[in-house]
């Protein structure tokens, strides 16, 4: 936790609703995370983000209304954007890419132990890719998008 911000501020986006509350008790568990919302779709999280202002947005991909791939190029793309850690249970290179691409700061999949979860979600996920090595393995540098600067956003504007 970097004391002059307090805790890192976590949006946590799912269409299941036992998704969303499990990953909220056990963010909000740890002293250096604090989730201020939850969404169930990626329009919802992309309205909430722009008012609640998360460092943080673990997004599912696949949801209704509008989908976490789209919602991460549009939170991506906003003048202070959150850094997005895309969470699925689709171990697909093509949802890597496509979420790399749109602006995920790195991918997560939902199998992961609790202890892998909240080390992503951590100052780990804003400043480096959490990516299991194995979904990336042969894609080339040239195919993703380039990292964009590798900092926790300032929480006071």
């Amino acid at each position: 936790m970097n004391e002059l911000e307090g805790p890192l501020r976590l949006l946590v986006v799912d269409d299941q609703a036992v998704v969303r509350l499990g990953f909220t008790a056990l963010l909000d568990s740890q002293d250096d995370l604090f989730v201020v919302g939850a969404a169930g779709d990626g329009q919802q999280a992309v309205r909430l983000a722009a008012q609640l202002k998360p460092d943080v947005v673990l997004m599912d991909i696949r949801m209704p209304v509008l989908g976490g791939i789209e919602a991460t190029r549009l939170l991506t793309q906003a003048k202070s954007p959150p850094r997005v850690l895309v969470l699925t249970t689709f171990d697909l290179d093509d949802y890597v890419y496509d979420a790399l691409r749109a602006g995920a700061s790195g991918f997560l999949l939902k199998d992961a132990t609790p202890e892998e979860i909240l080390h992503a979600s951590g100052s780990s996920a804003v400043v480096r890719p959490c990516s299991r090595p194995p979904l990336l393995a042969g894609s080339s540098p040239s195919s993703l998008p380039a990292p964009g600067p590798c900092r926790r956003p300032s929480l006071t504007g």
